[in-house]
């Protein structure tokens, strides 16, 4: 019984404290627009540096991380107390734990219950929880985020390549740890991979057809959405 309460917990929590936007706040409070409604039209860290600054960015970024890592954070503590079990144990067999609770974390982030089911897309949310599932799986894919930026200056396609590299990123560490769940947590975390790809098609439109905007460049604050 203790194990069912804690598995609905690992599902619904982390999709609620997620599911708090530190993007729509922080513009709300800085210039009581939506920042929904401005340049990218994504309620996320990148639309809100370009449109609202770096100080409002810097307290998303401070937002979503603490989400994304206290997300994961209190069900692991919920399933060592009220169940006994270590999710972040190798040897014991639940560590997918962990990604089911990323995958709603990532799902409370990008459809959010308080804002009409219309938040971000997810990336700083998911990096947060990757570091506190694992950090090693979770530095591989930041590593080729900031290699694939750095060369071609799109957070975007960063992001989309970060993404498909993370759930292959988690599988080698699964196997060379003796992790039981390994081919569970690839499943899973492949899951979170194509949701984050999936939110990011716009983006990929606008890398195809050569009309995205690279970091550092400003965006109009009445752009509409693309």
């Amino acid at each position: 019984m203790e194990i069912v309460l804690c598995i609905a917990l690992a599902a619904i929590i982390p999709y609620f404290l997620c599911g708090i936007n530190s993007a729509i706040i922080v513009t709300k409070i800085k210039s009581g627009k939506d920042i929904r409604e401005l340049g990218s039209g994504n309620a996320g860290l990148t639309n809100t540096l370009r449109t609202q600054g770096k100080a409002a960015a810097l307290f998303v970024l401070i937002g979503d991380i603490l989400k994304g890592v206290l997300s994961i954070i209190i069900i692991h503590l919920l399933f060592r107390y009220i169940a006994g079990i270590d999710t972040y144990s190798h040897t014991d067999g639940w560590t997918w734990i962990n990604y089911m609770a990323g995958i709603t974390g990532v799902l409370g982030h990008v459809f959010p219950v308080y804002y009409g089911f219309k938040g971000g897309k997810g990336i700083l949310v998911t990096f947060a929880a990757m570091l506190a599932i694992n950090w090693i799986a979770g530095v591989a894919p930041f590593i080729v985020f900031v290699i694939v930026v750095a060369i071609s200056r799109y957070v975007s396609l960063g992001s989309i390549i970060a993404a498909a590299f993370y759930p292959f990123a988690v599988l080698v560490l699964s196997i060379i740890q003796n992790d039981p769940c390994a081919w569970m947590n690839f499943g899973l975390s492949a899951i979170i991979g194509a949701m984050l790809i999936f939110m990011h098609r716009a983006n990929i439109h606008r890398l195809i057809t050569h009309t995205e905007k690279k970091l550092g460049q400003k965006s109009e604050e009445n752009e509409a959405a693309k």
